[in-house]
C-alpha cells in the first residue's frame, strides 16, 4: 500500500511488507515518518537511516541521488521542484538475492517504487514495495487503499529487461490495506484488512489457483 497523505505511520506496516536484511521494520518505519511534513520527506528520513546501514549503495548530494551500479556504473535521480509538488526520490531498500535497489518516489500527490536493476540499470514502476520468491524468479506486490491504489495483487516475472506483470486477482470483497509474502515460490502469504473491521485476516493464494487474469484485465 503506498502512503496517500500525511498519516505515514499508519501505514508504514505495509511499506515494509517485503521482507529482507535491508529492510526497516514497521516500527521503525513508524518511528521516523510519524511527524513527516509528507510523503516525500518520509521517504527522506528512511534514506537516512538506509545510507547508514547500506555504506558504498548510494550516495545524497543535495537533491541528487546517486546509486552504485553493480558489477559497474552509476544511475543518478534528481529531485524536481514545481508549482504542484514536483518528483523526489529516496533510497527505500535493496535486494541482494536479486541484484536490485528499490527507491520510493513522489510525484506531486501520488506516490510509487522503482526497483533499479543494478547489473542492467533498467528499472521497473511498481505500485508497491514488492515481495521477493523464493526462487528469485518472481515478485508479488499488494496495493490496496481508498484511493489511487490498484486494488489487486500483481505477480511480476523477472526477466533481462526488468520485472514485466505475468498475472494479477483482486478479491472479491473490497480490501482496505494488504501485505503479502511468499510462503514457497508457488503460493502467496496475504494480510488484509476489509473497511470498517479491526481484525486483520489472512489468505494464503497459489499461482494455480482460479481466478488469476492476465495484465490489464
Amino acid at each position: 500500500m503506498k502512503p496517500h497523505g500525511v498519516a505515514i505511520a499508519a501505514v508504514a506496516m505495509f511499506m515494509a511488507s517485503a521482507a529482507n536484511a535491508a529492510a526497516l521494520s514497521t516500527a521503525e518505519i513508524a518511528k521516523l515518518c510519524g511527524e513527516a511534513e509528507g510523503q516525500a520527506h518520509c521517504g527522506r528520513l528512511v534514506e537516512a537511516e538506509q545510507l547508514k546501514r547500506l555504506p558504498g549503495l548510494a550516495q545524497r548530494d543535495g537533491d541528487t541521488l546517486r546509486i552504485t551500479l553493480f558489477p559497474s556504473g552509476q544511475a543518478t535521480f534528481t529531485d524536481v521542484e514545481t508549482t504542484s509538488g514536483g518528483t523526489s526520490y529516496a533510497l527505500w531498500d535493496h535486494y541482494s538475492a536479486i541484484n536490485a535497489t528499490l527507491l520510493f518516489t513522489t510525484t506531486d500527490d501520488d506516490s510509487r517504487f522503482v526497483l533499479l536493476h543494478r547489473s542492467t540499470g533498467k528499472q521497473s514502476i511498481l505500485p508497491s514495495a514488492p515481495a521477493v520468491s523464493q526462487d528469485r524468479q518472481r515478485l508479488a506486490t499488494a496495493d490496496f487503499c481508498e484511493t489511487r491504489c490498484e486494488n489487486r495483487l500483481v505477480v511480476w516475472r523477472l526477466t533481462a529487461n526488468g520485472a514485466l506483470r505475468e498475472t494479477e486477482w483482486r478479491p472479491p470483497q473490497r480490501w482496505s490495506d494488504a501485505a503479502v509474502t511468499w510462503k514457497d515460490p508457488n503460493t502467496l502469504a496475504v494480510e488484509y484488512s476489509l473497511p470498517d473491521a479491526p481484525e486483520t485476516k489472512t489468505l494464503e493464494r497459489r499461482l494455480n489457483d482460479p481466478g488469476w487474469q492476465p495484465p490489464g484485465r
